[in-house]
């Protein structure tokens, strides 16, 4: 029996588009389950890897130091690695945040925006993920081997990208598949 290539997913600070986009190649996830065996995912909610796996998907950038431990050990079990979408290849909307220091955006979050309650303070507890200075795209983090822009990428980009990368070849989207809504 032939081993299938090992394909893994995941989320840093993003909105989760590119795994819907992904999802939406609609009835060619059947056609991805024959081609690849789907390791560590939150499409599969697979918490852990089996093995090093052949391509791994990763979305979102690194906002807290949580992120950053993910993408680390992400990046460590994957053969290629793949940042996917805007906030991966650039920080995102995530990002905006990028133009004020941490203090001040918290401080407009819990205790001096419109929204705040009187009496609202910062979140201290030591259970909650570090917020790092800005929001880093992930090639700032680890090394990273392809970039897929979008936002998200069509799930004919991916389609195209992943299919590209299993028959060995380095993908070069062709225009009509770039996609920046």
């Amino acid at each position: 029996m032939v081993r299938k290539p090992k394909l893994a997913t995941c989320s840093l600070a993003g909105c989760f588009g590119c795994h819907m986009s992904l999802l939406d190649i609609d009835e060619k996830l059947l056609d991805l389950i024959e081609l690849i065996d789907l390791d560590k995912s939150p499409l599969n909610d697979k918490k852990e890897f089996d093995q090093i796996v052949d391509i791994g998907l990763v979305e979102g950038g690194c906002s807290s130091e949580h992120n950053v431990h993910v993408l680390k050990n992400f990046r460590k079990n994957c053969r290629i690695l793949v940042a996917v979408g805007a906030c991966a290849l650039t920080g995102g909307v995530p990002s905006f945040r990028n133009m004020i220091s941490l203090t001040s955006c918290l401080e407009e979050a819990y205790t001096q925006g419109p929204t705040h309650i009187s009496g609202g303070e910062i979140p201290d507890d030591p259970d909650l993920p570090r917020l790092l200075d800005r929001v880093y795209p992930c090639h700032e983090v680890v090394k990273i081997d392809h970039f897929l822009p979008g936002c998200p990428p069509s799930a004919d980009a991916i389609w195209f990208f992943v299919t590209e990368l299993l028959a060995g070849r380095s993908p070069r989207l062709p225009p009509s598949l770039l996609k920046y809504e």
